[in-house]
């Protein structure tokens, strides 16, 4: 396979595949609407990801959710990389359609004409998402057995209890161990729905009209080129903007929630293996870096590249449909796919924070996301005191 398709391919992580692929001599086609809310408001002249790719690739400005643009997008196509999506924990559960409509709607449009009319594709991949699992996994000791707790009560969070509970437990008595392909999915956000409905949609149908699928369910994806214009999803984007501007880091809960960070040379490699061995057909991969690492640590870490102080404050604050902890068991990737994370969170931070500071100053548009989601009720404020700002 020779002719490559990437739906999202001018935003994070498709840009980086696009480019990696034409450089081992691939033929790209990229199909993306250049959302403003990722590229700024003339991503065509500003955005370092759309101009990344500019002249490198066949470059089709549209939706996934319009036939006409998937169909002129697949022509002569044999591969598709279907990463276009809404991306936003908190923002999903307010704007339940326009997830819907783009992450579900378009994945069965596509789906729907590879079915229907003649295409030479052959494998069809998709981004799942950790946010498919929910909360993460976690062991007893005791009982030897595994557990998935469900969602904290508001009740708990708002008196800054924050620990996941198993009938009434608290996680003190569990062990946090890594998430496995097959441990339960059971989301806890309308976007966390939708890239598990993605999953499935793609392996049914494409195990049915003779097409290879593989799904990648991709950690907290992070490294340069990353949006630092988007205040909905990733936090370390989010926290250098607010530094870079001198603003205070406002941390949910107690900041000791961890997620597994994983950088974007290491997702674009597992990636293109997905593409090119026959190994990864019919399955779903866990890909991350098999570390935890704790919110707090990320802010502190974050602080000290940039050399610039400002304050943190732990506020006990909290948004509905976020979980505790998550990380990847990648041992399935490993074995079938030979993948291999090559970078430490030291080493891609300090690359990330490094690209930043070569980018213009952004505007901090985090305060309007926290009004948004306060407006509708998924923001809630602690009725204890956790800490005052302090400066590491």
């Amino acid at each position: 396979m020779k002719n490559i398709l990437i739906s999202g391919g001018a935003g994070f992580i498709g840009s980086n595949l696009a480019l990696k692929l034409v450089e081992k001599g691939y033929s790209v086609t990229v199909l993306d609407n250049l959302s403003k809310q990722i590229h700024g408001e003339n991503p065509e002249l500003s955005s370092p990801l759309y101009l990344a790719i500019k002249n490198k690739v066949r470059f089709i400005k549209g939706s996934v959710t319009c036939p006409e643009d998937w169909r002129k997008a697949l022509d002569g196509q044999e591969c598709v990389v279907h990463l276009a999506a809404e991306t936003g924990t908190g923002q999903s559960m307010y704007e339940i359609k326009k997830y819907v409509d783009t992450n579900i709607g378009g994945t069965a449009l596509l789906l729907d004409i590879l079915t229907n009319e003649k295409n030479a594709i052959k494998k069809v991949i998709v981004a799942e998402s950790r946010a498919i699992y929910g909360e993460g996994r976690y062991y007893s000791k005791e009982s030897n057995q595994y557990f998935y707790p469900g969602e904290r009560t508001d009740v708990d969070m708002s008196n800054g209890d924050f620990e996941v509970k198993v009938n009434g437990i608290n996680s003190s008595s569990l062990q946090l161990v890594s998430t496995t392909e097959d441990s339960l999915i059971h989301p806890t956000s309308v976007y966390g729905i939708t890239k598990q409905v993605q999953g499935q949609l793609v392996h049914l149908i494409c195990s049915k009209i003779g097409k290879q699928s593989v799904s990648f369910r991709y950690q907290n994806v992070y490294g340069p080129g990353q949006s630092l214009s988007n205040p909905y999803t990733g936090i370390l984007s989010i926290f250098s903007t607010r530094i870079k501007n001198g603003h205070e880091i406002n941390i949910f809960e107690d900041g000791k929630e961890s997620r597994d960070f994983v950088y974007i040379e290491d997702v674009v490699d597992a990636t293109i293996l997905g593409i090119e061995k026959d190994e990864a057909n019919g399955h779903a991969f866990n890909v991350g870096s098999g570390v935890p690492i704790d919110v707090l640590s990320v802010a502190q870490s974050l602080i000290k590249q940039y050399g610039i102080q400002v304050p943190i404050r732990i506020s006990g604050n909290f948004r509905l449909g976020d979980i505790r902890h998550n990380y990847a068991d990648i041992s399935l990737a490993q074995r079938l796919l030979g993948y291999a994370p090559k970078w430490t969170f030291d080493a891609g931070i300090k690359e990330f924070c490094d690209w930043v500071n070569k980018q213009e100053l952004q505007k901090d548009k985090y305060e309007e996301s926290i009004f948004e989601m306060k407006e509708k009720g998924l923001y809630k404020l602690s009725l204890i005191h956790i800490s005052e700002p302090t400066r590491p």
